[in-house]
């Protein structure tokens, strides 16, 4: 995992905050000092708590389950799906559709009148309708694309969520937290940390600064996935070596017990032979 340098969040502007007067008080234990009116983020503090913001999602990737990204500022869209789809995983960086968490199965629904429209277009259906019926069926693609296109893969609850400016995405937080989801977040020193399960203190409104920590954790989470790889292919040929060798410990069995009764008939015919000479010289 590449361990994130002071420098690099110095260049990156990690370190800036908001206003003085737009803090909030509870992000006080996360803040170096005050200069010309702006808080002043303690860099030290963001390191610490992005390496075990990173270990955390390693090992959730690791076991094989889905993390969602959540950004839709408009700074922090591209970076956020550039990053999410080099691991595979799902993001929201249009509108937040509320109860996407909460009504899950419903969107689930819309999700799949997705697949349904794609499936009319491959079996001609699609072709059978009127023209103004096809724009409709188009329109209703495309909006569902936009919106839903980005977690057609999430079959069922993401396992952790991941969420750039806690403010702007405080429904999907919410909701989160509503289904005991841990929440991962950069937040910045106007936001509220307390709902926030692994607080990053880092600027959230520089695309620098969000690319640079969200790159750092998203190589975690490759690691993770890497290493769950390896994993599954070891156990795979484990289990091949079992069934090349099963067959052998059964010939070997059966090949000791034939020796064995051929030991025990040998002996019961030896003493039988002893047997009858015996008689033999008592007549």
């Amino acid at each position: 995992m590449a361990k994130l340098e002071f420098d690099q969040l110095l260049d990156a502007g990690v370190h800036f905050g908001h206003l003085k007067r737009k803090w909030n008080p509870a992000m006080a234990p996360y803040i170096f000092m005050e200069r010309n009116g702006i808080h002043i983020i303690d860099l030290y503090k963001t390191i610490a708590k992005t390496e075990e913001a990173a270990a955390a999602l390693k090992q959730i990737a690791k076991s094989g389950k889905k993390i969602l990204f959540v950004a839709t500022k408009k700074q922090a869209k591209q970076v956020v799906t550039d990053l999410a789809q080099n691991v595979n995983m799902p993001y929201v960086v249009e509108r937040w559709p509320g109860g996407m968490l909460t009504n899950f199965p419903t969107i689930r629904k819309a999700v799949k009148k997705m697949s349904t429209i794609d499936k009319m277009i491959k079996d001609g259906t699609f072709d059978t309708l009127s023209k103004r019926e096809r724009l409709q069926v188009t329109r209703q693609r495309a909006k569902l694309e936009k919106t839903l296109g980005s977690i057609q893969d999430l079959t069922r609850l993401p396992s952790a969520l991941f969420v750039v400016d806690v403010m702007k995405e405080n429904i999907a937080v919410r909701e989160a937290n509503r289904l005991g989801i841990p929440v991962f977040a950069m937040v910045d020193t106007n936001s509220d940390p307390s709902d926030i399960d692994f607080v990053i203190p880092a600027n959230d409104d520089a695309a620098k600064s969000i690319e640079l920590i969200l790159g750092s954790l998203c190589e975690a989470i490759k690691e993770g996935l890497e290493e769950r790889k390896i994993e599954k292919a070891d156990s795979a040929a484990a289990e091949a070596q079992d069934d090349e060798e099963s067959p052998r410990r059964e010939r070997k069995a059966k090949s000791g017990a034939k020796k064995a009764v051929a030991k025990e008939d040998q002996e019961a015919m030896n003493a039988a032979v002893a047997s009858k000479f015996a008689k033999e010289d008592e007549e």
